[in-house]
Formats: structure tokens, sequence, C-alpha cells
């Protein structure tokens, strides 16, 4: 009877452990999703941006690796292998906490960063520049910073973009449309990239804390099983 508790505890351990790879597949899929994301527009935000899923993408191959040590210390019944797992858990579930909080801090420095980046790339106004523009624009629906005044008032050339056009207006014998008063309020994007931008990495963040932190939280039982396993093993072992 003592070891019943023991052995039911090595098999919920063991099923942990399953799904537990199944998480890592889960954090290194959502990494890879936001850095897909985010590295489109790679040319206006800072490499703090793209270093949270970056972090999880490894934690997520490190976690299949935990997890296969967690599975095989629990079939053994190695109070060695299952304390190293439960360090190991301890670890990952630190680096998730911190990239959890640093995407949530990051957040409120966010907006001004990227008006700085962005104002300053119509300030230079170089072709690689203007290809990034051209980029988000396009995708993002937008025009300028806060508005199309800001290609006029600060870009080289005083001229509002092709990428400002919206698609319906432009012509194709030109590639452009034709301009009309007040900035063309009729024909292009008036609302500035800096706030879509700033909501799309937003949204990026919150898949970041949410799959960061509620997996993190989860594993604080893995952390329980295996200590408690390791010393219901050595406890049997003394004993006899």
């Amino acid at each position: 009877m003592r070891s019943c508790g023991p052995s039911l505890i090595k098999y919920i351990l063991f099923a942990f452990n399953v799904l537990f790879a199944l998480s890592g597949l889960g954090i290194l899929i959502a990494g890879a999703v936001v850095l897909s994301d985010v590295s489109e527009f790679n040319h206006f935000v800072e490499g703090r941006v793209l270093a949270p899923p970056i972090v999880l993408i490894i934690t997520g191959l490190v976690i299949f690796l935990i997890a296969s040590l967690g599975c095989f210390g629990a079939i053994k019944e190695s109070p060695t292998l299952l304390l190293t797992y439960a360090v190991l858990l301890a670890i990952i579930f630190i680096v998730e906490l911190a990239v959890g909080i640093a995407a949530s801090v990051f957040k409120k420095d966010l907006e001004g960063m990227l008006k700085n980046s962005l104002m300053e790339s119509i300030k230079r106004s170089n072709a690689e520049d203007n290809q990034a523009w051209d980029n988000v624009q396009r995708k993002l629906m937008c025009c300028g910073v806060d508005t199309p005044a800001d290609w006029r008032e600060h870009s080289l050339n005083h001229t509002l973009p092709a990428s400002c056009c919206q698609p319906q207006y432009i012509e194709a014998s030109i590639g452009h449309c034709k301009e009309s008063p007040a900035l063309g309020k009729d024909k292009y994007f008036q609302e500035g990239c800096v706030g879509k931008l700033k909501a799309r990495i937003d949204k990026n963040a919150v898949v970041l804390i949410g799959v960061g932190i509620g997996i993190a939280f989860i594993q604080l039982l893995g952390i329980a099983l295996a200590c408690y396993l390791a010393s219901a093993i050595r406890q049997m072992r003394q004993a006899n």
C-alpha cells in the first residue's frame, strides 16, 4: 500500500510530461508566429521587440528535452533525475515569467519608441526607409506617423508616396493616384501608422504574455510532482 502513492504520482508525472511536451510545441509555435508577424516591420522596431518571441522559440525547444528527462526519471524512479528535472523546470518557469513581465513593461514605452523611429525614418527618406514605409503603409492601410501631413512636412521631397494611396484609386499609368485638395482625403489613407503598428505589436504582446505566464504557472505542478516523487522514492529505499 505504501508504494501505491508514489506509483500513482509516477504515472501522473509521466502523463504531465506528455502534456508538457505539447505545451513546448505550443510555446514554439506561438513564438514563431509572433516573430514572423513582428519581423515584417523590423525596420522600425528595436531588437528588444524581437527578443521575447525568440526566447520563447528557444524555450519551446528546451521544453521537449526537459519533458523527455522527466518521463525517463519517472519511469526509472531516479530521485537524481527527478530533482534535476525539477530544477530545470524551475529555470524555464523563471525564463517564461521574465518574458511575460518584460513584454508587459515594454508596452509602456512602445508608442514613444515607435513614433521616434518612424519620424526619423521619414526625415531620412532613403531607399531602404521608403521601401519599409511602402510595406507598412500598404499592409496596415495607413499614411505617415500620425497623419499624411508628416510626409509633406518632414520628408526630403515633401511628397506623399504611392503607398499612401488607397488601392482603388491608383492609376495604372502612373502607379499613383492623382492628388486632390487637403492631402487627398478622398483618396489617401488618413490614419497614421504609429497607432496601427502599436496595436499590431500589442496584440502579439498579449499572446506572449498569455502563453508565457499561463504555461509557466502550470509548470509549478510539475515541479511539485517531481519533488514529491523523488522524496517518496528515497524514503521507500531507506525503509527497505
